[in-house]
């Protein structure tokens, strides 16, 4: 392509781990690892936006943009993307998070040129024509009614979010409330995805069997053509402090009660994030893990029970406590057994096996994911979200710092009895 002979290829510089690091002329950042074990490539387009991203009646607007990727352009007809990854032996998904919006395609080595010109043409030339919209409506609507609206566990984690958050759009659910699903208009999701897809606003990462070198200079004669354009709007709001405790009390057709708990934490920018990782290990980390030992087997108070941390959310998140009740049991035993356990994390410290056994589980999950060259790229994509993928290599050391009177501190300081927010769903006949 003469167009792209005019492109001269980015400043690239090979980290110790083995990433070929560069940001090409428009600012996209792309992150390339070579990985001879299997004639395979995962390839991963990672957008800078998500549900946080978002405003107050456009709710759910980023995960609708998702649905819409892959309903061509004028040289891809819809659905046309993952037809011709399929008929190429490969498989492709994509995600929305609450920070993020990634687009992945797992294929043979050879046939990743096809993927780098599908990837690159939806940047640019994405149709999103208005009859598509209308019918793509219908669909999301529908999976927010199976994720959300009849499923009781994630009814009443969006109530929980909801006024955990009075400021932040944390506080949206990912997949957007109906009445805004049935109001953005075709000209919003066209002026969102003109304002974040592009590439000064993504990272591509691909790890797989092939030279690093090459794949750059693929990347960078396909993508390198897409204009870069502003900088998107960052996230301005601030969540203050709760004031008090938040309580949310539901009823909705459930077989049993189930309990919330959260608290609000800092992200990975705090020294205490590592601690915090760790104590939702030794809270929920499998069958040994303490809720899940205390009220799930010995005590059978609850058919199951656990804790949740984001170490990888881009702001300060919550630090969430569930338990389901076993039947008979009731939601007040449940929440009181489940403060029981927090107080405990503040009193005293976790024992020496607890410790090394949570230490030992997060390094382990942490070496497995180098077995997937999927897992390999998304583990590097994000870290370059929270700071760059040299991070990665520090990880497990921070991890393994930490002690068990960290953790007591720890909780102690994040914990407190009167700021936490409640959720309490209890099932209606």
């Amino acid at each position: 392509m003469l167009l792209g002979l005019t492109l001269s290829l980015p400043a690239a510089a090979r980290a110790a781990d083995g990433v070929l690091a560069a940001t090409l002329d428009n600012g996209l950042r792309v992150l390339l690892l070579e990985d001879h074990r299997s004639p395979i490539v995962s390839f991963q387009v990672w957008y800078r936006v998500g549900s946080r991203n978002e405003q107050r009646g456009a709710t759910g607007i980023a995960h609708f943009l998702e649905h819409m990727m892959f309903k061509g352009t004028p040289t891809q007809g819809r659905g046309q993307f993952a037809r011709l990854v399929e008929q190429n032996g490969g498989q492709d998904n994509a995600f929305t998070s609450q920070d993020v919006t990634s687009y992945y395609v797992n294929i043979a080595a050879d046939r990743l040129d096809l993927v780098i010109e599908l990837e690159a043409d939806r940047m640019q030339n994405l149709l999103l024509d208005p009859k598509e919209i209308e019918s793509e409506r219908q669909v999301v609507i529908e999976e927010r009614r199976t994720r959300t609206e009849d499923d009781p566990g994630g009814f009443l984690g969006e109530e929980v979010s909801s006024i955990a958050f009075k400021a932040h759009p944390y506080g949206y659910p990912i997949i957007g409330w109906v009445e805004d699903l049935r109001r953005i208009t075709p000209a919003e999701i066209r002026a969102f995805h003109d304002v974040y897809y592009v590439p000064n606003n993504a990272i591509v990462v691909a790890v797989g069997d092939f030279r690093a070198e090459d794949v750059l200079a693929r990347i960078t004669r396909r993508f390198g053509r897409i204009p870069q354009r502003p900088a998107p709007p960052p996230v301005l709001p601030v969540e203050p402090p709760p004031n008090g405790e938040r309580r949310a009390v539901v009823r909705k057709q459930a077989e049993l009660p189930i309990v919330y708990l959260a608290w609000h934490v800092p992200n990975q920018k705090s020294d205490d994030a590592p601690a915090l990782e760790l104590l939702s290990t030794v809270l929920a980390g499998g069958r040994a893990s303490r809720l899940h030992k205390e009220l799930v087997y010995r005590r059978q108070l609850a058919l199951d029970a656990g804790g949740d941390y984001s170490y990888f959310s881009l702001d300060p998140n919550l630090f969430w406590f569930w338990a389901t009740a076993m039947p008979g049991q009731t939601p007040e035993t449940l929440e009181k057994e489940l403060l029981a356990e927090v107080d405990r994390l503040r009193r005293e410290p976790v024992t020496a096996e607890e410790l090394e056994r949570a230490k030992n589980q997060i390094e382990a999950s942490f070496a497995f994911q180098e077995d997937s060259i999927h897992r390999r790229a998304s583990l590097l994509a994000r870290f370059e979200l929270i700071g760059g993928h040299q991070l990665k290599d520090t990880f497990v050391a921070k991890i393994r710092a930490v002690t068990a009177e960290d953790l007591r501190r720890v909780a102690g300081a994040w914990f407190p009895d009167d700021k936490r927010t409640v959720g309490i769903l209890l099932p209606k006949p």
